[in-house]
């Protein structure tokens, strides 16, 4: 039988992609100085590390299966735990991996019950463990996990407290799938753990949503955000529906069409103006992608419909971008667009020059919209007292100037 081109175009890509998995595996445990962490390997890149170690063959897409229960369906923390594995595979792979998770720094929780989490990473080649923040929303029908994609963030957004942080590296696919298996053990979200829990919440799972909305740009991170959702839709994994997948960005143009042939997850754009002139101000990577690039790749992105839209993200600033003209011109903008558009009320951080927009212009801007035909709720503010609001995110990782690292390299006796 002959393979088409498209299906053999893909074998190839699975497997450039276990390799880069293995890879990136491998780098991350080189800078740690410490075992390889299997979290975040796909099927393919597992059953190449079991191989490496010298698991038979014939074994390996069995243990790769094994191994994926019970990392991500019972939320194994530790090889002992795999009870149907034996005890001398289990000693051999303890020797050679980890499934660790992020350490946690510090764990808040706001008035509102939203939580936020300060997490230090496995240390890098200098020897230095960075932070990210997540943050769990809570409700009544759905519970969201917001993640991070790096530390730090390359794009400066003027109005984000995130943005004030320098970029300091992507984090790999471990480290961001980590962050989703570490709020599922402190929210007890594993399946044996939810048939105990005396009060369940109402969707089945406190982790109904995963949006890529922490700290970073995760179109600029492509290889490693892009295995991670794959992984999280895996129906026999973390089995979240790619339609509970956001991945947000302030418009990476290149890498739109990629997300939605790769992953077939849900896309978010930090819009939050309506003309080149104030997004290059807002957004400093309007200056690369301007609006009419970033809108024809939305028009274009795959799998769009009326039940797939496409969710832009509008921060509500006073007498920037919240006029009755600008809900008119974004009207205009998302024409033709399966779209919804999420009004932000801005969020205050020391330092910021900006102010949020009254609350009877923030309802009159959402009336406009609404009233051209695009549903424009007004997200409600979360977790603000622990600085844990859309744009407030944070950490205190600093990234090292080039001088510094060629001195950490050196060593003292060099410097």
């Amino acid at each position: 039988m002959k393979t088409s081109a498209p299906l053999a175009q893909g074998a190839v890509a699975a497997g450039k992609v276990a390799g880069q998995a293995v890879q990136a595996g491998k780098d991350g445990a080189a800078a740690q100085g410490s075992a390889t962490s299997l979290v975040g390997l796909e099927r393919a890149a597992l059953m190449q590390v079991l191989a490496e170690i010298g698991v038979p063959e014939r074994q390996r897409r069995m243990r790769a299966q094994q191994l994926w229960h019970w990392i991500y369906h019972r939320g194994a923390r530790s090889f002992d735990e795999m009870t149907n594995i034996s005890k001398a595979l289990r000693a051999q792979l303890a020797e050679h991996f980890d499934i660790a998770r992020p350490e946690v720094v510090q764990a808040l929780k706001s008035v509102d019950g939203t939580r936020k989490w300060l997490l230090r990473l496995p240390a890098d080649e200098h020897g230095l463990r960075h932070e990210v923040e997540m943050v769990f929303i809570p409700e009544t029908d759905r519970g969201t996990l917001c993640i991070s994609s790096q530390v730090g963030c390359t794009l400066n957004c003027s109005f984000c407290h995130t943005g004030t942080q320098r970029w300091v590296r992507n984090l790999t696919a471990a480290e961001i799938i980590g962050q989703v298996l570490l709020a599922k053990d402190d929210l007890g979200d594993w399946p044996a753990l939810l048939e105990q829990h005396p009060n369940p919440p109402a969707a089945g799972r406190f982790i109904t949503n995963i949006v890529f909305m922490g700290m970073g740009e995760p179109l600029y991170n492509p290889q490693n955000v892009f295995a991670a959702c794959r992984i999280l839709a895996d129906g026999e994994g973390l089995a979240l529906s790619r339609r509970r997948i956001t991945v947000s960005t302030a418009g990476v143009v290149p890498q739109i069409p990629r997300l939605g042939e790769e992953t077939g997850v849900m896309l978010a754009i930090s819009l939050h103006a309506t003309t080149n002139e104030v997004r290059d101000e807002l957004v400093p990577l309007n200056r690369k992608y301007p609006l009419e690039a970033l809108l024809e790749a939305c028009r274009a992105y795959p799998g769009l419909s009326n039940a797939k839209r496409i969710t832009f993200e509008y921060v509500m600033l006073r007498g920037v971008n919240d006029s009755d003209e600008d809900a008119q011109r974004l009207l205009k903008l998302l024409e033709n667009i399966p779209a919804k558009v999420n009004l932000i009320p801005f969020n205050p951080w020391p330092g910021s020059r900006y102010e949020c927009s009254d609350w009877e212009r923030i309802e009159r801007f959402a009336g406009i919209v609404n009233d051209g035909g695009l549903a424009a709720p007004i997200r409600t503010p979360r977790g603000r007292d622990i600085l844990a609001a859309c744009g407030q995110l944070k950490s205190e990782s600093q990234r090292l100037r080039a001088r510094e690292r060629q001195a950490l390299k050196r060593g003292p006796e060099d410097a």
